[in-house]
């Protein structure tokens, strides 16, 4: 029987897919651009970027009928919940920067659930027993999903068709079927190998079959590359918020369903739960990046890490360094450092915690920061900075560090021929989530509530109705009061890294939005976290391939404990508008399925 740590390192392997799909040898060589990126897409009326091929279509086909923008972002969603289970779908949250031309303004969604407010901060601790966290898997990690509602928020403001339109391809493929894509079907069958050997940990077997697909031998397994799948009960509950709207969801027969599933199964979610759920719009927040200014969410998500990194940033000359280089990389991976102690000691649901938000973006804060790094030197174990006075303690158990590395999300990014442009991120947290799949719903609850800590007096200790601390971020940024980039980088802890690197990339550095995505990433592995023990020693700084041998020796050299290859770098989508030719730039991941699709 394997400990529920197995399943965290079965979990992580999960997210690395194999050296040999991103090294490839005996490529081919292209007469312009970069050789590691293939060409951007263009086009002036309207375009889609997701992590799926068919999703993306999804995306312009509405766009086409007449679809705002956010209305393709709601379809494209739906179908990558059916098409990759394995990041995300209807039991788990969404979050979303919109920015509206009509308005010239940018609007924040939080959609994320709240913890069981009939499970008290004492009950859940009797229920862990010895265990000093919360598990991944089975009810104590599940917290009302927020999708729906952020679905119904979104339509509501910002849609032109109806939801029954917006909804109908993903039902159409739920019941038709669809040939799976090759990444995907490298998570699904790691996730449905890690749900076998903790089965224990999962009161029921709905996922089975709602995930599994009958073979020669009559044996449940995972579908494979290019296989037909379909998952009826999925087009039935998509059906039923067609029809009735989002609110069926939390006031309805889904949320019913859901309820007396936790009933019957020892779960602890009540109707009373999903009745007072309600998504919140927020005000992005933003700081200026050498003429570009760029948005991030307020926690309970990490977005303003990325905020908090490009300030401190902003007082190096990154592109004298040079792209990837030996003090380029170590100024990133010494900036990281700093601000995630920050995000660990600070970062949680604001109704529960005063985070500082505006004294941890200024520049004054950037600087004192700053000042703390020396180019010959390597940071280990920093402290968290002072905004203000706080009493928070981030001093929590190793174990849960490790959880801020693993889950699996979706990006998608959409714009249409208004200059509507959405930033949206969904996710399951670690793979398609706890393992629970209500009766006949063909969804799996989310498990984000494993992102609680037990530790009292922190900022993101349990608490009944509480949204816990997120990893997934959307991202939004201007330039010249125009609109100018819609993007995210999916990855758990990597997310705010990758915000960094691939802006960097195209204002520091003028990639192009293709190029900036596709270029070496690193990961620096090891902070403290909101969920996890204070950071000991270096940590790791992890590159990719295309990093010269050089420069990691160098690194090396410095300090740096170093790590080289394929796997936890994220995924990326992006559009950017060029208000000079009225032209949309696409750009997407080449570590996932990505597709970029525009007319």
């Amino acid at each position: 029987m394997r400990t529920l740590w197995s399943l965290v390192a079965l979990v992580a392997l999960l997210l690395v897919p194999p050296a040999a799909a991103q090294n490839a040898d005996g490529g081919g060589d292209r007469l312009t651009g970069p050789d590691y990126a293939r060409s951007p897409v263009t086009a002036p009326n309207g375009m889609a970027a997701t992590s799926q091929p068919l999703a993306s279509q999804i995306a312009v086909d509405v766009l086409q009928k007449g679809g705002s923008a956010v209305d393709a972002a709601i379809a494209a969603n739906a179908a990558l919940g059916l098409m990759e289970p394995t990041g995300n779908g209807l039991g788990g949250d969404l979050f979303a920067i919109v920015y509206d031309p009509e308005t010239d303004s940018t609007y924040g969604l939080n959609a994320s659930g709240r913890s069981p407010r009939g499970l008290s901060y004492d009950e859940m601790q009797q229920e862990l027993g010895d265990r000093d966290q919360i598990p991944l898997l089975g009810h104590l990690s599940v917290s009302v999903p927020g999708t729906a509602s952020g679905w119904g928020k979104l339509h509501e403001r910002f849609g032109s068709l109806s939801l029954e339109q917006d909804l109908r391809p993903a039902i159409r493929y739920a019941r038709d079927g669809f040939p799976l894509s090759q990444v995907i079907a490298y998570y699904w069958q790691g996730n449905v190998e890690s749900f076998r050997e903790n089965d224990d940990l999962i009161p029921t077997d709905n996922w089975k079959e709602t995930y599994l697909i009958e073979g020669e031998n009559g044996e449940l397994r995972a579908p494979e590359e290019g296989e037909m799948f379909r998952n009826p009960d999925l087009a039935n509950t998509l059906e039923t918020i067609a029809e009735n709207g989002t609110e069926t969801f939390y006031e309805g027969e889904i949320a019913r369903s859901i309820a007396d599933y936790a009933e019957r199964t020892g779960g602890y979610l009540q109707m009373e739960d999903f009745r007072q759920h309600e998504a919140n719009w927020v005000d992005p927040v933003s700081v200026d990046y050498r003429g570009v200014e760029v948005y991030e969410l307020p926690p309970n998500g990490q977005g303003i890490a990325a905020l908090q990194m490009l300030q401190i940033l902003e007082g190096y000359d990154l592109e004298a360094m040079g792209h990837n280089s030996t003090d380029y990389l170590h100024v990133q991976a010494e900036a990281k450092k700093l601000v995630f102690e920050d995000r660990a000691r600070f970062y949680a649901d604001m109704d529960f915690a005063d985070v500082p938000v505006q004294e941890l973006v200024s520049e004054e804060y950037a600087a004192e920061r700053r000042e703390q790094i020396e180019m010959d030197e390597v940071l280990s174990a920093p402290e968290a900075g002072s905004p203000r006075t706080t009493t928070s303690d981030a001093s929590l158990s190793p174990e849960m560090r490790k959880r801020l590395d693993e889950g699996d999300t979706i990006y998608l990014t959409v714009a249409d021929s208004t200059g509507m442009m959405v930033s949206l991120i969904q996710s399951n947290y670690a793979g398609m989530g706890s393992g629970l799949v209500p009766d006949g719903l063909g969804f799996m609850l989310q498990d984000r509530g494993a992102l609680f800590t037990m530790e009292e007096d922190h900022p993101n200790v349990y608490a009944p109705g509480k949204r816990p601390f997120h990893t997934i971020i959307p991202a939004f940024a201007t330039k010249d009061g125009e609109p100018f980039l819609s993007f995210g980088v999916m990855g758990g802890g990597m997310q705010p890294q990758g915000h960094v690197q691939v802006l960097s990339n195209i204002v520091d550095f003028g990639l192009n939005v293709q190029a900036a995505g596709d270029a070496a990433r690193y990961r620096h592995y090891g902070s403290s976290s909101p969920t996890g023990d204070d950071m000991e020693g270096r940590g790791t700084l992890r590159v990719e391939s295309g990093v010269p041998d050089n420069v990691v020796n160098a690194l090396r050299g410095r300090g740096h404990a170093m790590d080289v290859g394929a796997g936890g770098y994220g995924g990326y989508q992006a559009i950017m508008w060029d208000p000079e030719e009225g032209v949309y730039w696409g750009g997407t991941e080449m570590r996932k399925d990505g597709y970029v699709v525009g007319y």
